[in-house]
C-alpha cells in the first residue's frame, strides 16, 4: 500500500478539516495517480469533499467509528483490520491511503511507499503527517525538481520503507 499526502515544512497537512493550500499541479498529480485505484480515508476526509461525496472513478473505502449510510459508492468499515482484509482484493500498488492524520498514523505500518508533496512553508495547522525524515524506517527514494506556485516552492518526493 501507498500513502499520498501534501505536507508543509513541519509535516502539517491541514487545519480545521481543510487542506493547507490547494496547488493545481499537486491536485492534478493526485487525480492522475489515484484515478482507477482504491483510496482509503477517514470519515472527516470524506466529509471535506464537495457535498461529502466520494471521489469519482475510484473505489472509496472509509474508516469510521460507526457505519454510515453511503452518499455514493463508498464502502464503510469500522476497524483497520476490516479495511486491511478488504484491500487484499486489490493489487497493493493500487491502494492509496489519503488521510486524515489519524488514518495515516494507523496505516503507516502497512505501507511501503509514501508520495509526499513537500511545501517549503509553514502554515497554521492542527493535523500532521508522521515526519518520515525523522523515522529510521523510511528513506527518500526520489526527489523531484523544484516546483513553483506563485511564491511557494515545493517538491514531489517518494519515500520508501527501508
Amino acid at each position: 500500500m501507498k500513502m499520498i499526502v501534501a505536507v508543509d515544512e513541519n509535516w502539517a497537512i491541514g487545519n480545521n478539516n481543510e487542506l493547507l493550500i490547494r496547488i493545481p499541479k499537486d491536485q492534478k498529480m493526485f487525480r492522475e495517480t489515484t484515478t482507477g485505484k482504491v483510496v482509503v480515508m477517514g470519515r472527516k476526509t470524506l466529509d471535506s469533499f464537495p457535498g461529502g461525496k466520494p471521489l469519482k472513478e475510484r473505489t472509496n473505502i472509509v474508516l469510521s467509528k460507526k457505519a454510515r449510510e453511503p452518499k455514493g459508492e463508498e464502502i464503510y468499515f469500522t476497524s483497520v483490520e476490516d479495511v486491511l482484509e478488504k484491500v487484499k482484493e486489490y493489487d497493493s500498488d493500487d491502494v492509496f491511503i489519503i488521510g486524515g492524520d489519524s488514518i495515516y498514523k494507523q496505516f503507516l505500518p502497512y505501507c511501503d511507499t509514501a508520495l509526499v508533496t513537500k511545501i517549503d512553508k509553514a502554515y497554521q495547522a492542527d493535523s500532521f503527517f508522521p515526519n518520515l525524515d525523522k523515522d529510521d524506517e523510511w528513506e527518500v527514494a526520489e526527489e523531484g525538481e523544484e516546483e513553483i506556485y506563485f511564491d511557494l516552492t515545493y517538491h514531489f518526493m517518494t519515500y520508501k520503507r527501508k
